[in-house]
């Protein structure tokens, strides 16, 4: 064994020990730590990257030489006031379980009845979070890296699911040659990417109009038109569960009455509004959903693992579907995709670490309770922003806080030039951190509230922020 390796090989428990320091004293003083770092520049960094090492410095040093050229950089991206790109943190339970999927390095993929435990990990986690959810057990689902991938898996066995019913065809093996309709209304960016990575065309959709009165809600009775329209054919309806913007929600109670009448297969991206079924108060706004085909939901976000994690869920009954979409069939050594199960043959990824493991924690560790109270002091923060922003005569609220998210702008349109300016200021204050937007043609300023630590104090000293860059 290489004589650098077997001294890190010796000195492991203190190794860890000294990793474990490094975490936690980032950890302990995350509410203090900046949220953004003005100081990073990446065009100067080029020039002082590192020159890999013959022999290598080992463990320790790698440490310490990290902590003394990268660790003051790290932003609070986990903390409390860190509101941009819809990003939770890690609880307390599932960094104990992401650092044990790590110790354990075990693999998921494992066929039913071999290997280890890792893949029945996963199906109880899918089966806690269908619980969370209040969605039946007709779904059956699994882990990804984010609501891309997830997105990607369901609307890959969407597209299998067209092009059976509409053309006779196996697209998984024989490719796409013949257009398929998909139709929504108010897509995130990652659908609309998805259709590019499945050949299905990223401006190949047709874009259902949304209601009036401020709202990203497709109009149900614009979709009915364009199902008429097509004569019979399946196609794919893509429906929001939380768009991006102002957490608008599609009206799923009357997709599912189409859903009766018209042939498509639906799917709801429910990222983070998906959660809204852990609240009695807002669970309304999901009411129906269990009738989709196939539901995308993030745990990095409101379920607040580390990243990389999310769920797809797909109905069971399209199970030979999904595995003829993602099956390894030229891998012997592998068994039969359709007589075992395995994740290898049910979603994209042949390769991937038990990120199941932090969420089956965190579940366990907090419950529903435990979700319900995050989500709706989360919903109660926004809600104090969203105050403040109206009532203030200097910003405007580009539209209503209807669940987590806060999207406001500069009062009046002549101010529109100086909204990025402004952010930048506020951001630069290391503070807090929101991120640009575009919201009705107008920029504008998006604050999301999904972290657990979030408290009331956190939401005012980020207005104290805000009226100091107005010089107020």
């Amino acid at each position: 064994m290489n004589t650098t390796l077997a001294n890190d090989l010796a000195a492991f428990p203190s190794l860890l020990e000294e990793a474990k320091h490094e975490g936690l004293a980032f950890l302990q003083t995350l509410h203090e730590h900046p949220t953004s770092n003005a100081a990073q520049n990446l065009d100067s960094f080029a020039e002082t990257m590192r020159t890999l090492s013959g022999q290598g410095i080992g463990a320790e040093h790698a440490l310490h030489e990290f902590q003394e050229r990268f660790s003051p950089m790290l932003v609070a991206s986990g903390g409390p006031r860190y509101w941009g790109f819809v990003t939770g943190g890690s609880t307390p339970a599932a960094l104990m379980g992401d650092w044990l999927a790590a110790v354990y390095d075990a693999n998921p993929q494992a066929m039913q009845g071999q290997g280890d435990v890792s893949a029945r990990i996963e199906r109880e986690a899918i089966h806690l979070m269908r619980q969370l959810l209040n969605l039946p057990t007709s779904f059956v689902g699994g882990f990804v890296t984010g609501a891309m991938m997830s997105n990607f898996t369901c609307l890959a066995v969407a597209r299998q699911w067209v092009g059976k019913v509409a053309l006779g065809r196996n697209i998984a093996q024989e490719g796409v040659s013949a257009g398929i309709s998909v139709l929504t209304a108010t897509p995130h960016s990652s659908v609309v990417k998805t259709l590019s990575l499945l050949g299905l065309g990223n401006q190949n959709f047709t874009k259902i109009q949304t209601l009036s009165g401020n709202r990203e809600a497709m109009d149900i009775a614009d979709l009915e038109r364009q199902l008429e329209a097509l004569n019979g054919q399946p196609c794919i309806v893509v429906a929001s569960g939380g768009t991006v913007n102002t957490v608008d929600f599609d009206d799923f109670q009357a997709l599912a009455a189409l859903k009766k009448r018209y042939s498509f297969w639906w799917h709801i991206d429910a990222a983070f509004g998906g959660f809204a079924a852990c609240s009695p108060e807002f669970q309304h706004l999901i009411a129906g959903w269990e009738e989709a085909d196939s539901i995308t939901v993030d745990c990095h976000k409101w379920l607040n693992v580390p990243y990389e994690s999310a769920v797809f869920f797909v109905k069971e009954q399209y199970s030979i579907l999904q595995v003829e979409t993602f099956q390894n069939s030229n891998a012997p050594y592998l068994g039969n995709p359709f007589e075992n199960f395995s994740y290898l043959n049910f979603l994209p990824e042949n390769s991937r670490r038990l990120r199941a493991l932090p969420a089956w924690f965190t579940l366990l560790a907090y419950g529903k309770e435990g979700y319900r109270e995050i989500v709706e002091r989360n919903v109660e923060m926004a809600q104090i922003l969203g105050s403040f922003i109206e009532q203030h005569p200097r910003f405007e609220l580009l539209a209503p806080v209807r669940l987590n998210t806060v999207c406001f702008t500069l009062l009046g349109e002549e101010h529109e030039p100086d909204v990025s300016a402004f952010l930048t200021k506020v951001n630069n204050s290391g503070r807090v951190f929101m991120t640009p937007t575009v919201y009705g043609g107008r920029k504008g300023i998006r604050a999301a509230f999904v972290n657990w630590r979030t408290q009331e104090h956190d939401v005012r000293i980020a207005i104290q922020i805000l009226k100091n860059e107005l010089g107020e």
